[in-house]
C-alpha cells in the first residue's frame, strides 16, 4: 500500500509539471498559467482557468461526473461520495453508529472526533486510488455528501435514520461538530468538503418526493427547518448544500429563489455551491411541472442558485449536459450564469489542493494505512457504547448481575450485518452482531441463537423454535426491531405497515411483537434490544418486559457495546434523539408539514418515551441551579450553572439538558433545548456544569416568522431529561430556575 501511495503522488506531480511544459518551449508557452499557480489568489487562478474555456468544456463541468480537459490539464472528477457515518460506498472502512445514534450520544466532541476520523479515511482512500492522469472515481473522493440535518418531524419518515433527529438545536449543534471534523483546520486547504443536505423542508413521504409542495409557514421554516442550515453556514462554513427533491411553497427547491439566494446566500451569507439530489433538476420539469421544458428546468436552477447537477441514473449524465448547452445556445441561460456556478466549483477543487504540487497539501502526507485502523474502530466502539439508550430498566434487571448458564438470544437482527450497519455505509472488515458479541462477553454461558421469524414475515428455513430455545434457556436476549433493507430511501419493499422506505405504522413488525408475547408467557428473565432507525411503539414490551434497550444501527462494533451494556461493563447514557410515540394516532397526517403537535416541542400529548430521555446504572442528583442575572436586557448574556452528583456506586456518563420556556409567547414552544453536555463522574463525584446563553438561544419565533426576544418570565430546567416525564416513567433528576427578559429585540437572519 504505501508504494501504491508513493506512485500516485509522483503520478500527479509528473502531471503536474507535465501539464506546465504541454505546449512547448518558447517563454510564452512554457510560462504557467495563472490558474496553475499556488502563490496567486485563489479568485485570479479561477478566473483565468475559466477564461481559457470553451463553452463546451464548461457545461461539461456543470453535472456531477466533470469531464476531464486535457488540453488544460483539468482532470476529470466525480463529486459524488458518501460519509454519512463513515467512509461510504468505497470498500473496507470505520463504521460508526449510523446518524441517528451518533446523535443520541449528545456528544459533540465525539462527533468532531468521527468526523475527523472519517476525514482521515476519505483522504486515505483519495490518494490509493488516484489514477495517473489525476482523476477519481465514483465513491473516492473528497467532496462528501453529508451530513443529512434535515428534522426527523415524523417516525414514518425511512430516512430518519440518517438525521439527527427531531431538534433544531441537537441537529445544529452535531451537524457543527461533523462538518468542521471533516474539513479540517487548516487555513488554506480544505481536508475534504461537506456538503449539509436537503435544503429544505424534505423529510417524507417518499413516494411523492419527486413532485410533493410542502406548505410550510414562514414560522416553522425559520423556527424549525432553517436553524441547522443557518448552523451549518455560519457556525462551520460548510463547503456545500444538497437542495432537495420537494418544493417549498410552490416552488421547487432546486429553483428556489428564497432559498438558495434570500436565505442561503444573502441572510446567511453562504460562499459555496449547491449540488441538486439526484434526478432534482429533472424533478423541476417532470416531476413539479413548474418549468415548461427540462430547457428552462435546467435554466430556472441555475438561475435561482443550483451549482452542480446530479444526473441519476448514469445515462442522465449525457441529456442534462446537452440541455445545458442547448439552454445556453438559446439564450434561456446566460453563459455568465455557468461562469458563477463554475468558479465555486473551481475554488472548491482548489481548496482541495488537487491542482497544486501534493508537497504544498498537507492533507497529502495521509498516507492508505491510515484507514480502517485499530484506533478507528476504537472509536467506533466508543461511539455505539454512547449511542445506546436504556428505556427501561425495572428493578434494577441490568446490568445482569447472575451467571446464566444457558442464554437464548431470538430475533432477527440478532445476526445481522445490516442492523449493525445503517445505510448510505461503508463495509467493516470485523463487524461484531449482537450475536457475536454476547457470544464472546459472555463466554462462560452456552449460548443458543435462533432467528425467530423475519423481519416481516416468517424465519429461514432450518431456523430452530425460538420458543423452546427460550424455554430450555435461563435467561432470553430478544433482538427485534427494523433494518435498513425495509426502511430507507424510496426503495421498493412493501409489506404490511412499510410503504416505499417509509412506514405506515410505528409499532414492532406483528410478527415479532407475536414472538414478544409468546417468549414473556414462558416467565424467563428476559431483555429487549431494540435496532431501528426511528421511534418504535413498543408499547405491550413496555409494560409487560423488564428490560429495553435502544440500539438504533450501531455500527460495526455494536453488538460488542451491547453485550458490554448488559454486562454492566459501563452505565449506559444515551439519550433519545426523537420522541417515542405511542402510534400514529398521536400524529397528523404524514404530509402536513405544520409543526403543530409535532416533536416534543410542540406536542401536546403523553408519549411512550420523551425526547431526550435515557435511564443509567448509577444516579445523579442536581442542586444548586444558578444564574447569572435575575433579569436581563434583550442584549444581554445569561449564564446558568448546577452542580451535579453521582449519587450512586458506579461510574457513569451523564448527559445534562438546558431547557428554556417561554410561557404566554406566541409561537413559543412548549420547552426548547438550548444547551447540552456530556460529562462523565466517578461514583460520588461532583461537578459544576454550566451554560452561557445568547440572543439566539433566548428568541422565539413570532407566527409571522420574526426571530425575536420578547420580554417576559423565562423558565429554566436543568437536568438529565425533560423537566416533564410521562406517567409511569421514572423522573428525570434535575433543577428549575428563573430569569427575566426586560426588553425587546428583533434578530436579523
Amino acid at each position: 500500500m504505501k508504494n501504491r501511495m508513493a506512485i500516485a503522488v509522483v503520478a500527479l506531480s509528473v502531471a503536474f509539471c507535465a501539464s506546465v511544459h504541454a505546449r512547448g518551449n518558447s517563454p510564452e508557452k512554457s510560462a504557467v498559467p495563472p490558474w496553475k499557480n499556488p502563490s496567486l489568489p485563489i479568485a485570479q487562478r479561477v478566473n483565468d482557468l475559466i477564461s481559457r474555456m470553451t463553452v463546451e468544456e464548461k457545461i461539461s463541468q456543470l453535472t456531477h461526473v466533470a469531464a476531464g480537459i486535457p488540453r488544460l490539464g483539468v482532470p476529470a472528477y466525480n463529486w459524488w461520495n458518501e460519509g454519512l457515518h463513515g467512509v461510504g460506498r468505497a470498500g473496507y472502512a470505520t463504521v460508526f453508529p449510523q446518524a441517528i445514534g451518533m446523535a443520541a450520544t449528545f456528544d459533540e466532541p465525539l462527533m468532531h472526533e468521527a468526523a475527523t476520523v472519517i476525514s482521515t479515511e476519505f483522504r486515505a482512500k483519495y490518494y490509493a486510488n488516484l489514477k495517473p492522469d489525476g482523476s477519481s472515481d465514483w465513491y473516492h473522493g473528497l467532496t462528501v455528501w453529508s451530513p443529512n440535518i434535515n428534522i426527523f418531524r415524523d417516525p414514518r419518515w425511512g430516512r430518519g435514520q440518517e438525521t439527527y433527529g427531531e431538534d433544531p438545536y441537537l441537529t445544529s449543534r452535531m451537524a457543527v461538530a461533523f462538518i468542521t471534523g471533516l474539513q479540517g483546520d487548516n487555513p488554506k486547504y480544505l481536508k475534504v468538503l461537506a456538503t449539509a443536505k436537503h435544503f429544505d423542508a424534505y423529510s417524507g413521504p417518499e413516494p411523492a418526493r419527486h413532485s410533493m409542495d410542502v406548505k410550510a409557514s414562514p414560522h416553522d421554516l425559520e423556527d424549525t427547518y432553517f436553524p441547522a442550515f443557518r448552523a451549518s453556514v455560519r457556525g462551520a462554513n460548510v463547503g456545500s448544500i444538497m437542495c432537495s427533491y420537494n418544493a417549498v411553497d410552490g416552488a421547487p427547491a432546486c429553483a428556489n429563489e428564497m432559498l438558495l439566494q434570500k436565505h442561503l446566500r444573502r441572510d446567511w451569507g453562504f460562499q459555496g455551491y449547491v449540488v441538486s439530489d439526484c434526478g432534482a433538476v429533472q424533478d423541476v420539469w417532470d416531476g413539479h411541472h413548474y418549468a415548461k421544458s427540462m430547457l428552462a428546468a435546467q435554466a430556472d436552477s441555475f438561475k435561482a442558485g443550483t451549482d452542480l447537477v446530479c444526473a441519476w441514473p448514469e445515462q442522465q449524465i449525457t441529456f442534462n449536459r446537452d440541455t445545458l448547452l442547448r439552454a445556453v445556445k438559446q439564450g434561456l441561460l446566460s453563459e455568465k450564469d455557468v461562469d458563477n456556478s463554475l468558479r465555486l466549483l473551481f475554488t472548491t477543487r482548489i481548496k482541495l489542493g488537487m491542482f497544486d504540487p501534493p508537497a504544498m497539501v498537507p492533507y497529502s502526507r495521509i498516507k492508505p494505512s491510515e484507514n480502517d485502523t485499530e484506533a478507528h474502530r476504537e472509536l467506533a466502539l466508543k461511539a455505539a457504547r454512547e449511542s445506546i439508550v436504556l428505556l427501561k430498566n425495572e428493578n434494577h434487571f441490568l446490568p445482569l448481575k447472575d451467571s446464566y448458564k444457558t442464554t437464548a438470544v431470538i430475533g432477527p437482527d440478532a445476526d445481522s450485518l445490516d442492523a449493525i450497519e445503517g445505510n448510505y455505509n461503508g463495509t467493516p472488515s470485523k463487524p461484531v452482531t449482537v450475536l457475536d458479541g454476547i457470544r464472546k462477553r459472555f463466554s462462560q454461558s452456552k449460548i443458543v441463537y435462533s432467528e425467530g421469524t423475519g423481519l416481516v414475515g416468517a424465519a429461514k428455513a432450518g431456523t430452530p423454535d425460538p420458543v423452546t430455545a427460550a424455554r430450555d434457556a435461563d435467561l432470553v436476549v430478544l433482538v427485534m426491531g427494523l433494518s435498513p433493507r425495509i426502511e430507507g430511501e424510496e426503495m421498493k419493499f412493501k409489506a404490511d405497515g412499510f410503504l416505499r422506505g417509509d412506514r405506515t405504522k410505528i409499532d414492532l413488525p406483528e410478527p415479532q411483537e407475536d414472538l414478544v408475547k409468546k417468549i414473556a408467557a414462558l416467565g424467563k428473565p428476559t431483555v429487549l434490544v431494540l435496532m431501528n432507525g426511528g421511534g418504535l411503539a413498543v408499547n405491550w414490551s413496555e409494560q409487560h418486559l423488564p428490560a429495553i434497550l435502544e440500539a438504533w444501527y450501531p455500527g460495526e462494533e455494536g453488538g460488542a457495546a451491547v453485550a458490554e451494556a448488559l454486562a454492566g461493563d459501563f452505565s449506559p447514557a444515551g439519550r433519545l434523539p426523537v420522541t417515542f410515540y405511542t402510534g400514529i394516532a398521536q400524529l397528523p397526517p404524514f404530509d402536513d408539514y405544520s409543526m403543530a403537535n409535532r416533536t416534543y416541542r410542540y406536542f401536546k400529548g403523553e408519549p411512550l418515551f420523551p425526547f431526550g430521555y435515557g435511564l443509567s446504572y448509577t444516579s445523579f442528583a442536581y442542586k444548586n441551579a444558578t444564574v447569572s442575572n435575575s433579569s436581563i436586557a434583550a442584549q444581554g448574556t445569561e449564564k446558568v450553572a448546577v452542580n451535579v452528583s453521582n449519587t450512586g456506586a458506579m461510574a457513569g456518563d451523564e448527559v445534562v439538558e438546558l431547557y428554556l420556556t417561554h410561557p404566554g409567547v406566541p409561537g413559543a414552544p412548549l420547552r426548547a433545548l438550548v444547551g447540552f453536555q456530556r460529562v462523565h463522574l466517578a461514583a460520588g463525584e461532583s461537578k459544576t456544569v454550566s451554560f452561557t446563553l445568547r440572543e439566539r438561544a433566548l428568541s422565539t419565533v413570532d407566527p409571522n416568522g420574526t426571530r425575536r426576544i420578547t420580554p417576559g418570565k423565562v423558565e429554566v430546567w436543568i437536568g438529565g431529561g425533560q423537566p416533564v416525564t410521562p406517567p409511569g416513567l421514572p423522573k428525570t433528576a434535575g433543577a428549575a430556575t428563573q430569569f427575566t427578559i426586560t426588553s425587546s429585540a428583533v434578530l436579523p437572519d
